[in-house]
């Protein structure tokens, strides 16, 4: 012991108590903070990393629930018998079906942009699919969008929105539904090729499929229509829960828009890499998306998400260097 700090057991009992609240408290405090930060890390586990199912076997359910997507699929097997389908290294033609993947580059040095355009013409509305990760339904199941392209048959797909990052919305996919909680501004794709931006709060699930469409997304924001940019892109909000990035800014951007009928645009924009590509403002993705002849068009998720996929590859640089896993794809099948 050192003699020069005093005996504990030759202070006045008060001092004792004293020192004892004194160390109890600090003791109490440090395993309140311990328990807060277990707490704050189980916590953000759960509702980032950890998956939760909720279906478990999308193909099968889709199979059971929607007569559409059943339809579409003996169709288009009587289709392929009739016809051959024409593929190169930009391009793909089925039928009335066409794809045509351009890569624009403008811009010098640090204001150098880089984006991939795929002007896509359907036959039938219904060729425009989603598919899940893992072909599973829930928060937090991820898979490159590559991979889940693969397991799809797709000759084209991008980046979803997204939707296992959280747990609102309304989320219709190949004429089924499997989620029915308005939060925000959505896009509806509809079986008559037209699509439409729409206030998930104002609307149903149910109310949407009766009235034709196939598909929703829920992002955004809208950032074009009537076929002009839409004003105020700049200061929108997707989310402001915990964990959700900014989206303003010179940002990889992930976009989809309607030109006409059944004739859509996706585009993919670089960004976060100065000589290549530095990204765009949403304010400059609707510009991009006008220019292209989009009347509507939709902001997905972005950043180091966004990624198309052609004829078996990624076309585009994954802003991470590599592809980042999402929840799901927009794409169309050979």
């Amino acid at each position: 012991m050192d003699p020069t700090r005093p005996n504990p057991t030759d202070m006045p009992a008060p001092t004792r108590r004293k020192r004892r609240r004194l160390r109890n408290g600090i003791i109490a405090g440090s395993l309140v903070v311990i328990l807060a930060a277990g707490g704050t890390a189980a916590w953000a586990a759960d509702r980032f990393l950890i998956e939760h199912v909720e279906i478990a076997d999308v193909s099968e359910y889709e199979a059971e629930n929607s007569t559409v997507a059943t339809d579409t699929a003996e169709e288009s097997a009587e289709a392929s018998d009739a016809t051959e389908a024409v593929l190169t290294d930009t391009s793909y033609t089925d039928g009335d079906t066409t794809i045509t993947i351009s890569t624009v580059t403008t811009g010098t040095g640090a204001d150098t942009l880089t984006y991939y355009v795929a002007d896509v013409v359907v036959d039938d509305a219904t060729q425009l699919r989603s598919a899940f990760a893992k072909d599973q339904f829930g928060e937090n199941i991820t898979e490159n969008t590559s991979t889940i392209a693969a397991a799809n048959d797709a000759i084209l797909a991008i980046n979803g929105d997204y939707y296992g990052f959280r747990d609102t919305g309304i989320v219709i996919r190949n004429g089924v539904v499997y989620r029915d909680d308005g939060a925000r501004e959505g896009l509806a794709f509809y079986t008559d090729g037209h699509v439409e931006v729409y206030d998930e709060t104002t609307t149903t699930a149910e109310e949407l499929l009766a009235a034709g469409v196939w598909n929703t997304l829920s992002f955004g924001p809208a950032i074009v229509e009537d076929g002009a940019v839409v004003d105020g892109i700049e200061s929108v909000e997707v989310d402001t829960n915990v964990g959700n990035h900014s989206i303003q800014g010179e940002q990889p951007r992930t976009a989809v828009g309607l030109i006409d009928e059944n004739h859509y645009v996706f585009v993919v924009v670089d960004g976060r890499d100065e000589g290549y590509s530095r990204g765009v403002t949403l304010t400059e993705l609707a510009e991009i998306m006008t220019g292209l002849g989009a009347t509507t068009a939709y902001n997905l998720d972005g950043g180091g998400s966004s990624t198309m996929y052609f004829n078996g590859q990624v076309v585009n640089q994954p802003s991470n260097g590599a592809e980042r896993g999402t929840s799901d794809i927009l794409y169309v099948a050979q």
